[in-house]
C-alpha cells in the first residue's frame, strides 16, 4: 500500500511542479511553454487519479484499505496538485490578456 500511496505523491508533487514551471513560463511570454507544461502536468495528475481510482475501487468492491496518516497526505498532494493547475489555467490566461494591453498600450 505504501508504494500505491507514494505513487499518488510523486504523481501529484510532479504536476504541481510543472504547473508552477506553466506559470513562470506564461510570466516570460512563453506561452507555448507553459500549454507544453500544462499538458505534462495533466498526464501526472491522470497517472496519480488513476491510482487513486483503483483504490476506490477496491473499497466499493469490499476490499477495506486502512486510513492511515500517509494515505491522507497523498491525498492532500493530489487535491493540492489539481487545484494548482486549474489557477495555473486561470494565471496564464490573465498573463495573455496583461499581454494583449500591454501591446496595445505600446
Amino acid at each position: 500500500m505504501e508504494e500505491i500511496i507514494f505513487e499518488i505523491i510523486s504523481n501529484g508533487g510532479n504536476a504541481k511542479s510543472l504547473a508552477y514551471e506553466a506559470i513562470e513560463a506564461s510570466e516570460k511570454r512563453d506561452y507555448e511553454k507553459a500549454e507544453e507544461l500544462l499538458v505534462e502536468a495533466n498526464e501526472f495528475l491522470k497517472k496519480a487519479h488513476k491510482v487513486q481510482t483503483s483504490i476506490i475501487t477496491d473499497e466499493v468492491n469490499g476490499n477495506h484499505i486502512t486510513v492511515s496518516v500517509l494515505f491522507v497526505h497523498a491525498q492532500d498532494h493530489l487535491m493540492t496538485a489539481m487545484e494548482v493547475r486549474d489557477l495555473a489555467n486561470i494565471l496564464i490566461r490573465q498573463n495573455k490578456r496583461l499581454n494583449e494591453l500591454e501591446k496595445k498600450l505600446s
